[in-house]
Formats: structure tokens, sequence, C-alpha cells
């Protein structure tokens, strides 16, 4: 007689992306409390400990089906993280907060359960998890999620998704040929200003839509509080520089790049545009029902572009104007000349502007109207963090999905192309993702990795 066949905790988690419907856990295999038993916990590590992990780690930590085991970091531990430089990052910073966390949730003082890595391959190869964060400069992005998504992984990523188009288009790619789990870090989506406003678009609340105007903080911002020091020193101890900018193009370590800084530079980064226009323009396309497309022309581009091999050296103020398809605009510029967020302008007066803090309607008796249960209702996510470890455990989409990413950060990155060869509009073919009669911006969708990275090697 033929034993049953059984699935491993691992089996189950790996194969978890693939299946239909939600997986039902019996209370059985509930430990004490309602808590999940370790053999049914989600294992997650985080690669980058800097300070987007500092803010979206505790989310994971406080799930209950999730235990962080191990993180990963080229940096020991330094001062100057955070929007202020107010905070130390690094592994030894993410072993501390998670270490402390499971003190206080078991009453175990001395609980030493989470393991540090200087690389992240020596994490993947030695550690037994289900799931990662992946909160590193965007020049590593690509690298990492893929490597991530082969070995059957899921991820929840950051935004700005890629560093360019075509690490994207790898990434989506090699995510969807795995089948694993993925939320990019475009937590607008899981709000509920945001979702409510693209349904009213989508309803066509406002009438025909004529114009969309989108804000975005512009300038470079020093976070670090470590801009005016651009000359090369030494390496500090305890970080492995060599490891951070590979496979970036090499240049001596600069205490005005790290940390965040480095999104000034168009070797780590595209500055407010990839930045900001990865949540602003996100909820625009989602609006619009453009996730698996955009745009068919940039027009009327400008920028104040610092020169090229300036340190920080993305665009400072910018305004630059997308055109779909079907004739609606997406005005595109920085915060200058007006608040931060989204305008959807209607026929006839109506609008509506939102923001992360604001849900504003043109003329107020809009509010009043509700999106009846036969109308188009988006995907409603009340918890980012919690959406992607659901996704995990069903095996249904995240509310925000690679694709998704992808086609929001494209816009965005062919944009700052346009700005760097100085044009004032360019024509877009969104299904074979080039340019139109221009060799010289598609030459720009692909940057080449520094040896020995790529996006084909075995990672």
């Amino acid at each position: 007689m033929n034993k049953p066949h059984t699935l491993s905790r691992r089996q189950f988690l790996a194969a978890a992306g693939a299946l239909a419907a939600p997986m039902i856990i019996p209370a059985t295999a509930l430990g004490r409390g309602g808590r999940k038993a370790p053999s049914e916990r989600i294992n997650l590590a985080c690669f980058g400990f800097g300070t987007i992990a500092q803010s979206v780690t505790p989310n994971f930590l406080n799930d209950e089906r999730v235990q962080v085991v191990a993180v990963a970091d080229v940096n020991r531990e330094g001062d100057h993280y955070g929007y202020q430089g107010e905070h130390k990052g690094g592994r030894e910073v993410g072993r501390r907060m998670v270490n402390k966390h499971y003190a206080e949730k078991t009453g175990k003082p001395g609980y030493d359960g989470c393991r540090v890595y200087e690389d992240f391959r020596e994490l993947l190869a030695k550690e037994d998890v289900d799931a990662v964060e992946v909160s590193t400069p965007d020049h590593w992005h690509a690298i990492m999620a893929i490597a991530c998504a082969r070995r059957g992984k899921h991820v929840y990523g950051q935004k700005p998704l890629a560093l360019t188009v075509e690490q994207g288009r790898a990434m989506a790619r090699e995510v969807a040929k795995a089948g694993v789990t993925w939320q990019t870090g475009s937590q607008q989506r899981s709000g509920a200003y945001f979702r409510i406003a693209c349904e009213f678009v989508r309803n066509k609340r406002l009438g025909k839509l004529q114009r969309i105007l989108v804000r975005l903080p512009g300038g470079h911002r020093d976070f670090s509080q470590l801009a005016a020091k651009q000359a090369p020193e030494p390496v500090p101890d305890g970080l492995n520089y060599a490891m951070w900018e590979a496979p970036a193009p090499h240049r001596e370590y600069r205490p005005a790049l790290m940390p965040l800084n480095w999104r000034w530079n168009y070797d780590y980064s595209g500055g407010m545009i990839t930045d900001w226009g990865a949540h602003h323009i996100d909820i625009v396309q989602w609006a619009l029902g453009m996730d698996h497309s955009g745009p068919v022309a940039i027009e009327n581009l400008k920028a104040e572009m610092p020169a090229p091999d300036a340190l920080y050296n993305t665009a400072k103020t910018f305004r630059f104007e997308c055109v779909y398809a079907n004739g609606v605009r997406m005005v595109v510029e920085d915060e200058s000349a007006g608040p931060n967020g989204i305008t959807f302008e209607g026929e006839n007066g109506r609008s509506i502007f939102v923001s992360r803090e604001k849900l504003e309607f043109t003329p107020e008796s809009l509010r009043q109207e509700k999106i009846g249960e036969k109308e188009i209702r988006l995907y409603e996510s009340k918890h980012h963090e919690r959406n992607f470890i659901d996704c995990i455990y069903s095996g249904k989409p995240t509310v925000a999905p690679i694709e998704a990413a992808h086609r929001s950060i494209t816009i965005a990155h062919i944009a700052n192309i346009a700005l760097r060869l100085g044009r004032t509009a360019i024509k877009w073919n969104p299904a074979k993702e080039r340019f139109v009669g221009d060799d010289k911006a598609n030459a720009m969708l692909s940057r080449p990795m520094r040896a020995p990275w790529s996006l084909l090697g075995k990672v």
C-alpha cells in the first residue's frame, strides 16, 4: 500500500503562490493564544536594514503568522539613517530590533534568534526562509529580487521597483515564472483615500476625465545631514563598500551619498521623479486601469538638471505631460507649483484631490455619492504588509503586484531618460516597451552592470 503524500512546511509555502484558494489551517495547528505553530509560520528575512526597513519591519514583527529570522546588510552599524540623520542603521541594529521584540513577546529576555549576514547570498544559502523584504538602494533591487524568485522565495520589494526599464521587466518575468507572491512597497494602494478616489474616476463620477495633475516633492533633501561631505574619505569600519556599490559604476566612498542621499545620484536611483513618482504615478495608473500599459507620449518636458558629473545629478525641478491613447493627460511637476498630491479633473468643474492626508471633492456634494456593489470596485487592502502575508497563504494577487509597479515606474524612467537627453517630447510604445524612433533613448532603457553581476548570471 502506498504511503499518503505529505507536504513539508517549506514545500507548502513554496507552492502557495500557485494555490487558487486560501489554505485553511486547522485549529490543531495553532500554538498558544492562537499564534501559529512554528511549523506553519512564515520565516522572513530582511535585505537591507536602513531607514525604510526600520519603518516596515515592525509590521511584520507584529504579524503573528511571521517569524523574522535573519537580516543581511553590508553595513554592520552606522549613524545618519532616517529622514533627518537621527537614527542608526545596519544589520546589528536589525538584530537588536528583532531580538528585543521577540524577547518581550515571548517573555524570554535572552532571546537571540535573529542571525545577521554581510552578504545576502550567504543568508539565502544558510537560512530556511520563505519570504524576503528587500529594502536596499534601487541599484540592488533587480539582482536580489531575481535571486529570491529563482529560489522560490516570496518578496516584499520596496519602491521604486527597479533602476531601469530592462531590470523591471526582467524582475516581472522571473516572478511570474516562479509563481511566487510579490508585493511592491507602494503602500498608497492600501490607503482608503486613494482607493476611493480611483473608484470615483473608474465609475465616471467626474464625467469624462479632462486632466490629471500630479505634484511630487522636488529638490535634493539632505536626509543624512551629510550632503556637504562630498570629498572622498576612507571607508568607515564595518561597511563593505565594495559590496554596497556593486553592480553600479565604481566611485570612491563619499559620506554625502550614504545613507539615503544616494537617491540623488543617477547611478543608484532617479531622484524625486522615481522616488515619489513610484507612489503618485502608480495611483494614476490604477485609476485609469492601466496596470498593464501606459502613456503613448511624453510632451512639454522641462527640468532644472545639474551637471551629469555632479554627485547629486537628478532633476531638481521638473514638469512634463504624459499623454494616453484616449487623450487623457497626466501633468507631473514638482510641488513648487502647489501641494503634494493628485488632482483628477473632470467635466463641469468636478474634481477630486487626494493625498495621504486629504480627500477633497469639488463640488463637496460629490462626497455623498456611494459606489454601488454592481459598479467597479477596486482591490481593498487595509494593511500593506498584512496583505502580502495574506496572499502568501491564499495564492491570490497582492494589491501592488509587480507588473503594475513595473508599468508605473517605467513612466518615471522614460521621463528621466528624455530629460537627460534634453528632449522636449518623446513617443512611447507601451506594448513593445520601446521609444518610437529614438535610438539614443532606447539605449538608455538598460544599463551595464559591473562584473561579475548581471541579470542573467547565477547569483
